[in-house]
């Protein structure tokens, strides 16, 4: 074979190999920020916290909307009153793949979060009171002040590690149930 066949033979294969291996590069760099992170603020806070505990309170399944399967269940940690809704996963350091928290607000409507505080990246749904995903916004950063809002009003809103929508193929149209 000729060098011009090789390179464009290889770049073809690198081509159909990339999307496949994104999702799984991002998910390995999420998992090793999210514990380098977790080491900074642990050596770098001016006093001795310590992390709140995650408590279940429920369960959560992610489905696929065209086949009505279940992609993924989780424990859920509730959120419904105004205060549990501010605190949300703030100061928390670790928190397990198979765990998120559900915010629930009285009115469907815009909804819009930020990360001050919160020392974990993540993976945020905003889903309709018919319990559509109507906006992911993935991989938000740690401590960021900076808004994530949702691009369609919103009666719920589910964190969950960052990397883990793309780690389960979970897509804005997939439905919930808790």
């Amino acid at each position: 074979m000729s060098k011009k066949v090789q390179i464009i033979a290889f770049l073809l294969l690198f081509a159909f190999i990339l999307p496949f291996a994104l999702p799984m590069l991002r998910s390995f760099f999420a998992g090793r920020q999210n514990q380098a992170l977790t080491e900074e603020y642990l050596q770098t806070s001016p006093t001795t916290t310590t992390s709140p505990v995650f408590k279940k309170e429920g369960e959560l399944n992610f489905i696929k909307k065209e086949n009505q399967q279940e992609i993924k269940k989780i424990d859920i940690e509730i959120a419904d009153n105004e205060a549990e809704r501010q605190q949300g996963l703030m100061y928390r350091t670790q928190m397990e793949d198979t765990q998120g928290m559900l915010f629930i607000f009285p009115e469907t409507e815009m909804q819009s979060f930020w990360m001050k505080n919160t020392l974990l990246p993540l993976d945020l749904l905003f889903v309709n009171d018919q319990k559509e995903i109507v906006t992911i916004q993935k991989y938000a950063q740690p401590k960021s002040e900076q808004s994530i809002p949702s691009s369609k009003p919103a009666k719920y809103v589910i964190e969950v590690n960052a990397g883990f929508c793309d780690r389960y193929q979970i897509k804005e149209g997939d439905l919930v149930s808790f």
